[in-house]
């Protein structure tokens, strides 16, 4: 069922990369809920998804762009208003890349230029993405902008690696560019520390079919799907969320919040 949450509104949406994709999910559900928006992902990331069906489905222009090159990021958002016809009301950042996890390189003994590599993609790109929309005063006052995170910015995760201290980045980002952006322009940013999600991403991490499994019997609801998140998403870049910014909201059927769960006990033979 869709409510017009988003009807009138322009954004920008990037990672869409097939339809296992979180960022699939919130381009088809703000397509639903009234928007228009541009799709974006970097060449190669175009080459090996799918992301030519979503723009024909959501009636989307595709602008592909490097999301570490800022004259990329500055013809995004020029492009991107020309093609919409106005400033842009959303951003969703859904961006994340460990070559170091690709590789099975143990957080011990990191390979720190993949290090780098990884901070530039998956954490720089959003203090670069704001501060080129700052600068061409791309996004409407009361914008929204929404970058999805992990709770292993908060907890250790041996099998996360350096997408841990990436993520923390990221919500460190998305804090202190929200104070500024918030006091200028009253953009709001936020980030959403999803479930462990089926995603293309996701079950490239060694072991995460178990983890899911855990994740799951963790969390008193279970779970958030990809389609959850994407709903999430919406509330977040409609006018409804207005006043919250700079906040790492966690999605995730209550596993952040959760010691332990009986279900687990019981597979331990504690109970």
């Amino acid at each position: 069922m869709a409510y017009n949450l988003l009807k009138g509104k322009r954004g920008i949406i990037t990672g869409a990369l097939d339809e296992n994709s979180i960022a699939w999910k919130v381009a088809e559900k703000a397509h639903e809920e009234g928007a228009t928006f541009v799709l974006t992902n970097a060449p190669i990331a175009m080459r090996m998804g799918q992301i030519n069906a979503l723009a024909e489905k959501t009636g989307s222009t595709i602008i592909p762009a490097d999301a570490t090159n800022v004259d990329e990021l500055t013809n995004l958002f020029s492009k991107s208003q020309e093609v919409l016809g106005g400033k842009i009301d959303f951003v969703l950042h859904s961006i994340g890349m460990s070559v170091n996890i690709r590789k099975n390189i143990p957080y011990t003994a990191l390979n720190y230029d993949y290090f780098l590599k990884g901070i530039d993609v998956s954490a720089l790109s959003l203090h670069k993405m704001l501060a080129v929309a700052k600068k061409l005063d791309a996004i409407n006052e009361w914008g929204s902008v929404v970058a999805l995170t992990y709770a292993a910015a908060q907890r250790t995760y041996p099998f996360y690696t350096d997408m841990a201290d990436i993520k923390a980045m990221l919500e460190s980002i998305a804090r202190s560019f929200g104070y500024h952006y918030g006091v200028e322009k009253k953009v709001r940013i936020n980030t959403v520390s999803q479930s462990p999600t089926k995603t293309t991403a996701g079950t490239g991490i060694k072991g995460f079919g178990d983890f899911f499994d855990y994740a799951n019997a963790i969390a008193p609801l279970g779970n958030a799907s990809a389609e959850d998140c994407a709903n999430f998403c919406i509330t977040l870049f409609s006018d409804l969320t207005r006043m919250v910014t700079m906040q790492n909201i966690f999605h995730d059927g209550g596993y952040s919040s959760t010691g332990v769960s009986n279900a687990i006990m019981e597979k331990m033979g504690l109970e």
